[in-house]
């Protein structure tokens, strides 16, 4: 900011000129010294009175100042202990006592002079409305107040630099717990040689033991494949600042012929007050990060967590030892209750509807407990398969959310199935008041996850969670599913899977095998896709309307499209026809939903949609993810995808290219 006009030197300097040249021509033109010497008048006149309007501003300011602290006078402020100046409406300097000019100002005088030199800002009423900001001048830590006075303000620069250098000395030297699982040890162990496992565990360790050293931590071995990591803040300041690089090193490790993703999962706690609640912090880390599929960083600080990674695609897991197990205690859990509901997520699908009839179905004919499936048909995307199910005799197998929260008691049991997050299920209401919870679920895990189930079934390698429910079915009684509610799973398989394209594995095709043994016709079920014309008239422009950034299709629907009932169906199958234009890795709908803009994502697994989904507020799967952005427009809703594609492009990118690499 300028200093005030009435301030400025160059009125003098414009006058001596003046009187100068004034005199220089009164030997030559007496008519031109008359004009001289009266302008010269009038500019000295002018610099007087302003100079003198100039003080009297300056004494009634510092006055005001003086008033405002109950002072006698300008004595008062230059005796404080601490450096003060009172500085005017437009940011200038009016007056400052010694130390002041002798701390902050290098002993040179500044009256007139903008403040911006002093303080970062020149917003004056965030100063006095604040208790104190923090700033920095010639090396210096200071905190400066401020108080009004009727021109200006009085700032105060108390010099706290001891404390802060040693609070942030304190701050950097906290201690930092991490907790290193190498993801497949055990997949490695059974199909490969000891020679070639303990090549790769070798490959691993000299990464970690050097990633440490770089960053001055300490690294002990615990068991199998597990490791223990401290360091302290300032160095994981530093590791965060390189997005833990070294989760692409341990990736590129080439061993058994380069068809074997190496990944490690690291969970860290920050922050905590004690190294044992470090550590306990770093362990529910680790485990978010398994949830999520591995191949990443989870970061614990109180109840915030930060993700780093997690591109790979993650790696099955064949063991049915936990399946069975979960079967067992859901098994003691459904003998100990009155009555049992089966619950999906909002807006469900033929995974939701499809696991919540395999668990009713097992559960009703194998248990006296009456059990049911609370559903909204309402906002269900499966209106047509309900349809016909109810038709062949299981209408009473359906209940309304409001009628299934007035029978709610304390042995009432809920089962969430194709959802792990309070607030996706059917009705938050009724999971609200039930206190015996179940979880059975393939997605990989949020931060905001169920926390309070008695069973937490979470399998995020699972195709779906009617894969899951189909396994469960199989150690609960195998002779319960019928036709029927066997195409029911088939179905929900068949949807997650895009026809057993994408996240297919061994137990896939097992429970696939099974169900087609109870009688599933995969040309019912392939029947269940089936589109009405105006649905595929909408689904063929949205494909045709799109366009390509960054190896992404982006598509977005107009007001025509939103009017149909069934657009989020429509958009999650326009996202995976995009799937099929060369190059393109990912695809993303936008549209709206009761006046809502929501984003469906889809890719073929070298992308993983879920990161870009979750910067967005959403998550999901690594090929399939969404996000609900609420009342913006479209426009801004694709600004906020293209930025989030943006921040993620290079590592995605990186890893896409691996895979690829390693798929040639």
């Amino acid at each position: 900011m300028k200093r005030p006009v009435y301030f400025q030197p160059h009125f003098l300097i414009f006058s001596a000129v003046l009187f100068f040249m004034a005199f220089a021509a009164r030997r030559y033109n007496h008519s031109v010294f008359i004009f001289d010497i009266c302008l010269a008048a009038v500019s000295a006149v002018i610099f007087i009175v302003m100079g003198f309007r100039y003080r009297r501003y300056v004494d009634n300011v510092v006055r005001d100042a003086v008033r405002g602290i109950q002072g006698a006078n300008h004595a008062y402020l230059e005796k404080f202990s601490v450096p003060v100046v009172v500085i005017g409406k437009k940011g200038d300097v009016l007056w400052y006592n010694t130390k002041f000019k002798k701390k902050l100002a290098d002993n040179q005088e500044c009256m007139g002079e903008s403040a911006s030199r002093f303080i970062s800002n020149l917003d004056i009423d965030t100063f006095i409305e604040s208790s104190g900001i923090d700033i920095e001048l010639n090396e210096r830590h200071y905190t400066l107040l401020a108080s009004e006075i009727d021109n200006g303000a009085v700032l105060y620069y108390i010099d706290d630099t001891d404390y802060k250098v040693t609070a942030k000395l304190y701050e950097d030297s906290r201690a930092v717990v991490a907790t290193v699982n190498l993801d497949n040890r055990d997949d490695f162990e059974r199909n490969y040689s000891d020679d070639d496992v303990n090549q790769a565990v070798v490959q691993v360790e000299s990464i970690l033991k050097k990633w440490v050293m770089t960053y001055n931590g300490l690294y002990i071995k615990n068991s199998s494949g597990r490791y223990k990591i401290f360091l302290d803040e300032k160095n994981l300041k530093l590791a965060i600042e390189s997005k833990f690089k070294l989760l692409e090193e341990i990736r590129a490790i080439k061993v058994f012929d380069g068809s074997t993703d190496t990944t490690i999962s690291m969970g860290i706690g920050r922050g905590a007050s004690t190294f044992k609640e470090c550590e306990q912090w770093s362990l529910q880390a680790l485990d978010l990060a398994l949830g999520r599929g591995g191949d990443q960083v989870a970061i614990k600080h109180n109840d915030d967590y930060e993700f780093f990674g997690g591109v790979a695609q993650g790696v099955e897991k064949r063991e049915k030892v936990k399946a069975r197990v979960i079967a067992k205690a859901l098994c003691e859990k459904i003998s100990q209750s009155d009555n049992i509901f089966v619950m999906g997520h909002q807006s469900s699908d033929l995974d939701a509807v499809g696991s919540a009839i395999g668990m009713w179905s097992v559960i009703s004919k194998t248990f006296p407990n009456k059990t049911e499936i609370v559903i909204n048909q309402n906002t269900t995307l499966t209106s047509v398969f309900l349809e016909n199910f109810i038709s062949h005799g299981y209408k009473d197998a359906f209940i309304d959310p409001a009628e299934a929260r007035k029978n709610v008691s304390d042995k009432t049991l809920l089962i969430i199935v194709d959802t792990h997050s309070p607030n996706f299920v059917e009705d938050p209401e009724l999971y609200r008041k039930c206190e015996n919870v179940v979880v059975i679920d393939h997605h990989r895990m949020m931060v905001n996850h169920i926390d309070n189930a008695c069973v937490f079934f979470h399998e995020p390698f699972a195709s779906s969670a009617s894969e899951m429910v189909t396994e469960l079915v199989q150690y609960i009684n195998s002779d319960a599913l019928n036709r029927y509610e066997a195409e029911a799973l088939l179905a929900g398989i068949m949807l997650d899977t895009k026809n057993f394209v994408l996240r297919t594995g061994v137990r896939t095709f097992e429970a696939a095998a099974f169900l087609k043994k109870k009688g599933a016709d995969t040309v019912e079920v392939k029947r269940l896709f089936s589109d009405s014309l105006n649905t595929y008239k909408t689904k063929s422009q949205l494909v045709s309307e799109a366009e390509i950034y960054n190896n992404s299709a982006i598509a977005c629907t107009d007001d025509r499209m939103n009017e149909d009932k069934d657009i989020r169906l429509t958009a999650a199958q326009a996202a995976d026809e995009l799937l099929s234009i060369r190059d393109v890795q990912a695809s993303y709908v936008i549209y709206k939903s009761l006046d809502n803009i929501c984003i469906s994502a889809r890719s073929l697994g070298d992308l993983n949609v879920q990161l870009v989904m979750e910067r967005l507020g959403g998550g999901g799967h690594q090929t399939m993810a969404g996000t609900n952005l609420g009342k913006i427009s479209s426009e801004e809703a694709r600004e906020l995808l293209v930025d989030a594609i943006n921040e993620l492009g290079s590592e995605m990118t990186d890893s896409a290219q691996a895979i690829k690499r390693r798929n040639i």
